[in-house]
């Protein structure tokens, strides 16, 4: 199965309408978002039927037996995370790295593993969608952003899924670009992006992993949209997109719709341009 992953540097570049943009024109039946802290992909995808949720398990918590402690102070001494106080351990601190059962002269200090969010699976005759939440507080983002993806090979086996990541570079970006066939960088031409565009095109990178990038509402600024480009030409990724700034974005989501819903607005025309261009392109 190749997969097809949308990233941002930065939040609200528009990641998010384009993946949905791509599932409709696709009529794609493989689907993840991997955005675990914040998914709302599920949002704009209409008649996935109701969602299974499973428990995920990811880090390991400490667990003090009071009964069996007695009072020495030294799990509180060696904790760097400061998640033990008066022989209690704050289980959104705890990091699970075991110093503390390692420092224990009595053995009252196990390892506990402990929810830190629910996978979640639509599944119907013409999707399977594979998403998660994270527990506010909870760690393991990563874990559970691998949990996702192979919920999807699990249950699927199509010749190409379209998963949308989460903004940023931190562990749940890093965990959504293991394995993938290619990475779609949306861009929004401003001084922000242009820095978080550095930065996520390094981070895939270093996975070799190739990149192809394209600039969201690209004509609210034209000469940082030049700026990109130029950037972009310079390191050999190509720009396969320009998708102008257009209102009827806004009304279709306000509507729990995607822009293809509105095929003759200027977004999804560019939009069903630069899918061509990439499916022809690139995923063939």
């Amino acid at each position: 199965m190749k997969q097809l992953l949308v990233l941002s540097g930065k939040g609200g570049t528009g990641k998010t309408s384009i993946t949905a943009a791509f599932i409709h024109i696709n009529n794609q039946k493989a689907i993840a978002d991997c955005d675990v802290d914040a998914p709302n992909l599920h949002l704009v995808l209409n008649g996935i039927g109701e969602p299974k949720l499973t428990e995920h398990f990811g880090l390991e918590k400490a667990i003090i037996d009071s009964d069996r402690c007695v009072r020495c102070m030294l799990c509180e001494d060696h904790c760097r995370f400061d998640a033990i106080k008066n022989c209690q351990v704050n289980s959104i601190l705890c990091e699970g790295c075991r110093v503390c059962t390692l420092v224990c002269p009595v053995s009252a200090i196990t390892m506990q593993e402990c929810t830190n969010g629910n996978l979640i699976l639509y599944k119907n005759e013409n999707k399977v969608f594979s998403t998660a939440k994270l527990q506010m507080g909870s760690g393991a983002s990563g874990k559970l952003v691998t949990a996702v993806k192979k919920q999807l090979t699990d249950e699927v086996d199509e010749a190409l899924a379209i998963i949308d990541g989460s903004p940023g570079i931190g562990c749940p970006v890093i965990a959504s670009i293991s394995g993938v066939h290619l990475v779609l960088i949306v861009a929004e031409p401003t001084i922000s992006g242009m820095h978080d565009l550095k930065r996520i095109i390094e981070t895939s990178k270093n996975f070799n992993v190739q990149c192809v990038v394209c600039i969201n509402k690209f004509d609210i600024n034209q000469n940082m949209s030049e700026e990109i480009k130029s950037y972009c030409n310079k390191i050999n990724i190509d720009v396969i997109g320009n998708i102008p700034y257009d209102k009827t974005v806004i009304k279709a989501l306000d509507e729990g719709k995607n822009i293809m819903h509105y095929p003759e607005s200027k977004a999804a025309k560019a939009i069903a341009i630069m899918w061509n261009m990439l499916y022809n392109n690139y995923l063939n």
